[in-house]
This record gives structure tokens, sequence and C-alpha cells, in this order.
């Protein structure tokens, strides 16, 4: 049996500090362990590849508008191959890059094969069986299949397999309706293929404010067929392709839907299955994320969980930042909480949306309706938002009312992932004062004036809704 100080599970955020953990201790042994390409999920086959093939279909979306400012522009042709490849070798350079770091890496093995607990604080490694009195397990999330009649039978296409294509599918049915399906359906739709969503929840992009929901369908279905409310009961093969049956969840009514390819974008689940976490002593909650305390500590001392695998936040920054928490409390030993209150995030879609903090529901719950106010702007109403032919795409802002202090953001319209950090720093300032926003100098005319009048244009929740309503975009909720 090998021995080590730090048994690292995952070569994503659970590598950040190791240099650092390594120059520290002359005597630190680390043994590093991914059972797939090096590098986590996110440079493999998450955000990054993702993001660079979101990238050319943002330009074609672009390029269809040219026609709105007088500009005859046409796509003569969009080289699938091309785009997926230039992809590709980004990544895999960046893969080979970081793989050969860790191979070199003076006084940390790194181990390319599954891990399983065998007993507390004790691995089997492919042929080897190590053990360390310290465990970081960043072991990451894999696509969640919902069991579907027929599925299991039928090819489809996860997240991770939408990477490895060729050939551009004809058509595309996207079983799901959350973030996923909305970037997949962005890119499908913009390099020509036919795109059918099918969310079994009311809204598209459910985890969303109602609002925006309601003006992302509108905007997204220019592009693409949106079913929302309809759950997927059976998929099989025909000789048209493959075929899916959705039954409205309200009425019972059947719809068949015929594609080339069906993606299964439903969400994430845990890889605990693998790593059998229970023969280590460590607990996981009944969908097997591993449970952490506020330090990220697990139900075993020295062990601990972060990224996707305590299933908290699936977003890499957020991943990055619990790594810092595990840092100081496993490595130097001062005690600092993971702190979620201002967690940004955005969907690369078409509208791009972003947020950061509160819903307006958690903020009615927790502070109640008389004691919040919204701030509400939209982009077409701006110099800049006019001259880019804009339309309903809006800014809400929610502040606590006696104190000013912003509690969430959200954001439909163009570079709302960028805009949305004009707010996320002052979320973590002490005070989470809106004043810097308020009392600073916007370049005139840019779309960062949307924020500033969004923190100036203050409702009341019940003539905020009223206001939404006369744009059409307030939903009765189901």
């Amino acid at each position: 049996m090998k021995e080590y100080d730090l048994i690292v599970i995952g070569s994503g955020s659970g590598m950040n500090y190791i240099g650092a953990i390594l120059d520290a201790d002359p005597d630190m042994k680390v043994a590093l362990i991914d059972k797939d390409e090096p590098g986590g999920i996110c440079l493999t086959r998450g955000c990054i590849p993702s993001k660079m093939l979101l990238y050319p279909a943002e330009l074609v979306r672009n390029i269809g508008k040219a026609g709105n400012f007088g500009i005859k522009a046409s796509i003569e042709n969009i080289d699938f191959k091309a785009v997926m490849e230039r992809m590709r070798t980004s990544i895999s350079a960046d893969i080979e890059s970081i793989r050969h770091s860790y191979t070199h890496l003076q006084r940390m093995d790194f181990y390319n094969e599954a891990a399983e607990f065998v007993s507390p604080y004790t691995m089997k490694v492919g042929d080897e069986t190590i053990t360390a009195k310290m465990i970081f397990l960043c072991t990451g999330s894999k696509p969640s299949i919902p069991p579907v009649k027929g599925l299991d039978e039928v090819d489809h296409l996860t997240s991770d397999d939408v990477l490895k294509l060729e050939e551009l599918p004809e058509s595309i049915a996207i079983i799901g309706g959350g973030y996923i399906a909305a970037e997949y359906g962005h890119f499908f739709s913009s390099m020509g293929s036919k795109v059918t969503i099918i969310g079994r929840n009311p809204r598209i992009i459910p985890e969303e404010e109602s609002e925006v929901s309601v003006l992302a369908k509108r905007m997204m279905s220019e592009y693409m067929d949106i079913l929302t409310n309809y759950e997927v009961v059976e998929v099989s093969s025909s000789p048209e392709g493959k075929t899916v049956i959705a039954k409205d969840r309200e009425t019972g009514e059947e719809k068949e839907i015929t594609a080339s390819a069906i993606l299964v974008a439903t969400g994430r689940s845990p890889n605990t299955d693998i790593l059998k976490p229970g023969v280590g002593g460590i607990e996981t909650d009944e969908r097997g994320w591993i449970k952490v305390n506020e330090y990220l500590e697990t139900s075993m001392e020295n062990v601990w969980a972060f990224g996707d695998a305590n299933g908290t936040y699936l977003f890499k920054h957020v991943a990055n930042h619990e790594s810092t928490v595990v840092y100081y409390n496993a490595i130097l030993k001062k005690k600092m909480k993971a702190d979620y209150h201002a967690v940004p995030y955005a969907v690369f879609s078409h509208p791009e949306i972003a947020g950061v903090g509160m819903t307006e529901r958690r903020a009615v719950e927790e502070y109640g309706e008389d004691n919040i106010v919204m701030g509400l702007y939209r982009f077409q109403e701006t110099a800049k938002g006019v001259a880019m032919s804009l339309g309903d795409e809006f800014v809400k802002v929610i502040f606590e009312a006696q104190t000013q202090r912003i509690l969430g953001a959200h954001i439909i319209g163009p570079e709302a992932s960028v805009l949305i950090h004009e707010i996320i720093p002052l979320m973590y300032t002490e005070s989470q004062d809106a004043g810097p926003i308020m009392y600073a100098m916007d370049i005139h005319p840019s779309l960062s004036e949307i924020i500033k009048r969004a923190f100036y244009s203050r409702v009341s929740p019940m003539e905020y809704h009223m206001i939404m309503q006369a744009y059409g975009l307030e939903e009765a909720e189901q």
C-alpha cells in the first residue's frame, strides 16, 4: 500500500492550490486521481468547449440581423466540421499541456484511473491501493439520463457526446428545458439544424425569474420549436429517424416529434456510484451528492468535498471559490465558510441571460413583499439599445427597501454575462450598497447605462408586475 499526505480525486478545481501546498511543505507527497482526461469537466467537456461552439453561433445570429440596419449580408456556408475541429484542437492542446505538467510535477503521482473507497482513508486505484490522512473529493458530475421508455435502446447524445460530432444533424430533439438545452438549442439551430426543445416544466429555463423565462421563450421560438410542460414518455427508432412521444402534463395530449438526433439535456448527476463513498464512511444525500458542512468538510474528518461533488452549485466559478475555502480550512487551518450569498451565473443562449443573488421569490420569503423594491429598465429605452434595434430585453434588480442593499439582479439581453459584473462586486462589499453604481458616470451611449437606470427606476413588487403584464411578460403560475 502506498501512503500519501494528500489524495486529490479530480483534476479540475481540486488542483487550484496544489502548487502552493507542495511549495509550502517539502515533505508533502500528493496522489492525483482522475479517470478522465486531465483538466476537469469545465475544460474537457463543459464550459470551455461549449462556449467555443456558442461564439460562432452568436456570429451567425448577428449576421442574420444585419438587414435591420440596411446591410445586405448572407451566410454562404457553415463548415460544421471546421467549427467542431477548432474547438477540439484547442481543447486537446490544453489537455496535453496539463497532462504533461501533472506527470512531471515532483512529489505528485498522477493516476489516470477510476478510484473507489475500500475503507476509510484508503482507496483502490487500478491495481494499486493507496491511503492518506487528508482527501479532497472533487469528483465532478455526469449527464443525468431520465428513465424514459426506450431511451436506453435508441442512440442519443448527451452534452459529452455533442463535442464528438463530425456531422451536423439535420434535425435534433432536445429532451430537457434548462440551461444546457437553451445553449445547445441556440448552437444547433444557428448551425442549420431544425431544433425542438421538450421541457417538462411550465417554463423554459425554469430556474429563471418567470418574466425572464417568458421573454426567453418568445425570442428563442423565432429559431426553434419549444414545448413546455411536456413529459417525454417514450423514445423509439423509425425509418424516418428517432421518434419522441411527449405528453402534455396538463391535458394529457400527446405529440410525436421525429428528428435525426436526440440530445438528452436533463441536468447532471453525481459520480459517487463509482467512488463508493459510503465504504469510506462518507455520507451522501438521497441523490448521491456528498454531504458537507459549511466549511466543506464531509462526515469524515479531514475529507473535503467541493465543486460538483457536493451538488450545491454546479458552476466552475463556485468550485474555484470552494477550493479556496478548503485550502484555508484544510491546509492553513484558518476557519472559512463557503459564501453563496451572491453566486453569479450566465446562460449563453440567444438572448443571453445572467443573474446574481436572490430571486424575487426568495427575497419576498426572507424580507416580505413590503420590504423590497424593484429596479427595472428595458434595453430599448437607452440610446445604445435604440442603436442596436433592441426590444423588450430588460434588467431587473431587487433591493431591500429600507437599507437599499442589493439583494439580487437578473438580466436578459445582449452582453448580459458582462453587464452583470457591474453588480457582482458591490454584492461582495459589507453593505452591498447601490451607491457606487448610482453616483458613478457611465459612458454615453453604452449598454452599461441600463444598469444605472434600473437602479434609479424603482417600483414596488405590485407595480413591477403590472408593468410586466403591460409588456406581455407576466404569466400565471401553474
